[in-house]
């Protein structure tokens, strides 16, 4: 099997997946999808502290627990076919790299309700959390990065200039075409960071 490395970009109820392949000066994407977090795409599924907010006492409580298991659930699922998919064409995924938004630790769900910017906050969290219990769950080892140090981290590793680097991203959906946006790209910088760790492990 040949070794890949992965990166994740989280929204709310979804997440963009990259996967490359080395050689680490000149990396490959061969897999990129959208991993869905939640089963109904709608704003009460998708923005679950939002939803929360409206609720009482314990029927909060019970509808984030319930959103928890169902977003770990799919993001298990896409990503055990993800593996799948790539080991039929010989590949398995050795790491790979989550990206955070602020990593603030959160309170208790009294405290996050009261408070509309941790109500942003928690949404992004439950749904990075779904992806790093998946990847346990997987066996597949996971690092976090904040998206703010994204280049920085990554030009002082790789050794490239910030510049250069988004060049290089933009240029790594040529292969694939359409859609390469911004989630496609940061993701595949954080799979290519990975990558880079996996080299000098």
């Amino acid at each position: 099997m040949k070794s890949a490395t992965l990166g994740f970009r989280v929204h709310s109820g979804w997440a963009v997946a990259v996967v490359l392949r080395g050689p680490l000066n000149s990396p490959l994407v061969i897999d990129r999808r959208r991993i869905q977090l939640v089963k109904t795409f709608t704003y009460t599924y998708r923005q679950p502290y939002h939803t929360a907010e409206k609720m009482v006492g314990k029927d909060a409580a019970k509808f984030i627990s319930s959103m928890r298991s169902e977003s770990a659930r799919l993001a298990r699922s896409s990503l055990r076919a993800l593996q799948k998919d790539l080991a039929e064409q010989s590949y398995r995924i050795a790491r790979g790299a989550l990206l955070l938004a602020s990593g603030r630790a959160l309170p208790q769900l009294e405290k996050i309700l009261a408070s509309h910017a941790l109500i942003h906050t928690a949404d992004g969290e439950l749904f990075r959390e779904a992806l790093r219990a998946a990847c346990g769950r997987c066996g597949l080892p996971l690092e976090a990065v904040r998206e703010k140090e994204l280049f920085e981290i990554a030009s002082k590793t790789l050794g490239i200039n910030p510049t250069a680097l988004k060049h290089r991203i933009a240029a790594f959906g040529k292969s694939f075409g359409p859609p390469w946006t911004q989630d496609e790209k940061f993701a595949a910088l954080a799979a290519w960071l990975s990558l880079s760790r996996r080299a000098v492990l």
